[in-house]
């Protein structure tokens, strides 16, 4: 028996487009609930959430029982991290601040088994294989993991054409946030400036044949994504989603008090 088919990639290696949700909360409940909402990819995000194996995990489990795709961002591209994470279960990593074809070919190395690669043959031991239950994990594994890696400041930029060279790197995400303050403009990602680097790198990474990626919660700017070659898109975040719900609800209801 084969390593399931990975039904994210199979869609950005058809060119389709993908939307996704952020996952911050860090619980099993409120993951499962979007898992149920509709989207295609949700991200656990093990870098500015407080998310750690044991609850990367546990979203894992649940969001397994659904229609979307789970993606893990880890903290940092350490071998280690991406090992223990990959034997859990994902597929798909996205890995944070790649600022170099160096950097994305150890990564490549990092989520492949020997003799191509250095990830640890554990398989047996883990969930990824359903606990050896998946007969053929070792020799079909590879095929089935996606990696996206994010270039989110000027010097990933400076360096996207290698990056986009390194085969076995299936996306490039590109971080908004970190760009707008890396060029100068902190919490203004919307600046003339920093939406054109953001289009031109999307329409690069689409030209080399990889999948382009996004974070944006404004229509305006997640359709010139799209318009720009956008196929992995993030939609929303679910802190953001419940945090602007509460505070709506309770300034309608504190307004009848004044």
């Amino acid at each position: 028996m084969p390593a399931p088919v990975n039904p994210f990639k199979k869609a950005l290696a058809a060119g389709e487009i993908q939307f996704g949700c952020w996952l911050a909360l860090a619980d099993t409940f409120s993951a499962e609930m979007v898992a149920q909402a509709g989207f295609d990819w949700l991200v656990i995000d093990g870098e500015h959430a407080p998310n750690d194996l044991r609850s990367t995990l546990g979203q894992l489990q649940v969001i397994a029982s659904t229609d979307a795709h789970a993606v893990v961002r880890v903290p940092v591209g350490e071998t280690y991290m991406l090992k223990q994470m990959l034997d859990a279960g994902a597929q798909t990593i996205l890995v944070p601040m790649v600022e170099s074809a160096d950097q994305a070919r150890q990564l490549v190395r990092d989520v492949t088994y020997p003799p191509h690669g250095d990830r640890g043959v554990g398989y047996a031991l883990g969930r990824a294989s359903r606990f050896s239950t998946i007969t053929d994990y070792g020799t079909t594994a590879d095929a089935q993991i996606c990696l996206l890696v994010q270039v989110e400041n000027l010097r990933g930029l400076a360096q996207l054409d290698d990056i986009l060279a390194v085969e076995g790197v299936d996306g490039v995400f590109i971080g908004p946030a970190d760009l707008a303050a890396d060029m100068g403009h902190m919490g203004n990602a919307n600046h003339p400036d920093v939406q054109a680097a953001i289009m031109d790198a999307l329409a690069r990474i689409r030209a080399a044949g990889k999948a382009p990626g996004i974070l944006s919660t404004q229509d305006e700017m997640t359709n010139n994504a799209i318009a720009a070659g956008a196929q992995f898109v993030a939609v929303g975040a679910d802190v953001l989603m419940l945090g602007n719900a509460a505070r709506a609800l309770a300034s309608k209801w504190k307004a009848t008090k004044e």
